[in-house]
């Protein structure tokens, strides 16, 4: 995902406007509206501001993994797990452990139906 994709994202996420971001961040909606558009990209202290206001890293916000182990779905579960509450990521979790002992079963099943 582009830079511009993945701040569209995070707006909608928050169900605010482009406008409204850049009013609270003191940014032309125009040049806010370019961002999401990714006909243009940001400075380096701007990545920083939005960064910090959505409480992501500027990697995610570039769709950067430097170690091209993290892909973006694994990005984008982190974000969204960081910004439950803890009661909310307990039972994330709890719902994953059970797709994994889903996962194992039917490679039990697959294995014996072999």
């Amino acid at each position: 995902m582009s830079f511009g994709n993945n701040l569209r994202t995070l707006i909608e996420e928050r169900d605010m406007t482009q406008k409204e971001l850049a009013t609270h961040l003191n940014i032309a909606p125009s040049t806010m509206g370019s961002y999401v558009q990714n006909t243009r990209e940001p400075d380096f202290s701007t990545l920083k501001l939005l960064a910090e206001y959505f409480d992501v890293s500027i990697d995610y916000l570039l769709d950067y993994s430097p170690r091209k182990i993290n892909t973006h779905k694994e990005n984008e579960l982190l974000r969204i797990f960081r910004s439950l509450s803890d009661e909310q990521q307990y039972v994330c979790i709890e719902q994953c452990k059970v797709f994994v002992r889903m996962n194992h079963m039917e490679k039990e099943k697959q294995k014996k139906s072999s």
